[in-house]
């Protein structure tokens, strides 16, 4: 059941929704501007939020079916679960069908929170608007809400959840380090700062 666990989430989450929405929108390659990422902060670079908005859902949604599926068989917070939620992030960040090149995983790691013990994703999710309301710039956002869930989780969950949370949060900054490098230069781009800039 873990590899089972595991291969659903890689799965459905390598499935690049952000690549997928912005093709059939007509809005090209999203790989082919700003950072060259999936994510809903590169989509949005295209002008379209709409587009942006369905990408940051779906990253999440596609996070969290496949937790849940498993936990539905195994049980809420059982080996599968769990596996299902590190398989999603791997999906997510490391798809095959795009050369292992994909998105930064904070999306489907708020989805996996929320399936997982949905007071973890909540919390992690206020912690992201309100670092992104603050601070306008999306990287420090996702960065210290990813952060934040394995601490939510150290107090309102079980330890295994906890330490998975820590791994899949490490995973998200370290995915985000040329990110880290523009913060600390000053150079990091803030949202609405144009569709060009990187992240």
């Amino acid at each position: 059941m873990l590899l089972a666990g595991l291969l659903l989430g890689y799965a459905l989450g390598s499935v690049p929704f952000g690549l997928v929405l912005s093709r059939l929108a007509g809005a090209g390659d999203i790989r082919a501007i700003g950072s060259g990422n999936i994510g809903a902060t590169n989509v949005l670079r295209t002008g379209r939020k709409g587009l942006a908005a369905a990408t940051l859902l779906l990253d999440a949604a596609k996070g969290a079916v496949a937790v849940l599926v498993m936990a539905r068989l195994a049980g809420p917070l059982s080996g599968p679960a769990l596996a299902a939620a590190a398989g999603a992030m791997l999906g997510h960040c490391f798809p095959l069908w795009l050369r292992f090149k994909g998105g930064k995983g904070v999306a489907t790691l708020l989805g996996v929170s929320l399936a997982l013990a949905w007071p973890v994703g909540i919390g992690a999710a206020l912690v992201w608007l309100a670092i992104l309301r603050a601070s306008r710039i999306s990287s420090l956002a996702g960065m210290g809400a990813a952060l934040s869930a394995p601490l939510f989780a150290s107090v309102l969950g079980p330890v295994r959840l906890a330490l998975l949370l820590l791994a899949l949060a490490l995973l998200v900054v370290w995915l985000h380090r040329a990110n880290v490098a523009r913060l600390r230069a000053g150079t990091e781009p803030r949202v609405g700062r144009g569709k060009d800039a990187p992240r």
